[in-house]
């Protein structure tokens, strides 16, 4: 009958001992914790990836625009007409526009009547739509253009124009002291790179009839996602 007289204080210093290893692992545990904190999931942030167009070729052409048209060093110019253009680029007039077919989603052609360089509703909705759409990037591009028509002194005044015409418009929208330094502008009279008709399935400001004499009468826009 004395047997069961242990029974209780021997099931007590099991338990004690029990908790005691519970609490000594608890402890190490946290010990451990604190000596190897777990790394805080990183949060995603946002980053703006360059182009597939960004090629090697684009980037060149692209840093020579840039040097000569105002847009990177200290120099006040402003713009490049069509000789500029030519040269600074050393590309042909189709090379030159194969490099801006990869933006036909992202840019769009500003059209204008013959001689004109006034822009219509749809002419500035579509720029302030375009403007807005920067997703990151650095340079704004406006390539201006004549006609297939008229004389050469007449189409590199009317694509100047035209090219200041959108222009006028960002700066008036944006009011951005540094807009200079973000927009390009090359106007090509009807000398250089003139658009086959292809480029009427582009996104343009009127839905009109289109063909190479009207997509010629136009301002290409678009931002350029390269980092150079």
């Amino acid at each position: 009958m004395r047997p069961h007289v242990f029974v209780g204080p021997a099931l007590g210093t099991v338990l004690v001992l029990g908790a005691s290893f519970w609490v000594r692992g608890q402890i190490d545990a946290a010990a451990d914790r604190l000596a190897n904190p777990q790394k805080a999931p990183e949060t995603a942030i946002a980053s703006h990836a360059e182009a597939a167009y960004c090629t090697p070729e684009f980037k060149i052409v692209l840093q020579r625009v840039l040097n000569a048209c105002g847009l990177v060093g200290t120099g006040s110019r402003r713009g490049c007409k069509p000789a500029d253009v030519k040269n600074i680029a050393s590309i042909s007039d189709a090379d030159f526009n194969a490099l801006f077919l990869p933006l036909k989603e992202r840019g769009g052609i500003v059209m204008f009547d013959e001689g004109k360089d006034n822009l219509d509703a749809g002419a500035n909705q579509m720029i302030e739509d375009r403007w807005l759409d920067r997703q990151g990037a650095r340079y704004f591009f406006i390539v201006a253009r004549g006609s297939k028509t008229g004389t050469i002194e007449r189409n590199r005044v009317v694509s100047h124009k035209r090219a200041n015409s959108v222009f006028f418009h960002i700066s008036e929208q944006s009011k951005d002291p540094n807009l200079e330094k973000q927009v390009g502008m090359l106007w090509l009279g009807k000398e250089f790179a003139q658009l086959p008709k292809e480029f009427c399935e582009w996104k343009r400001s009127r839905e009109s009839k289109c063909d190479e004499e009207t997509i010629n009468r136009s301002a290409f826009i678009s931002w350029v996602d390269c980092r150079l």
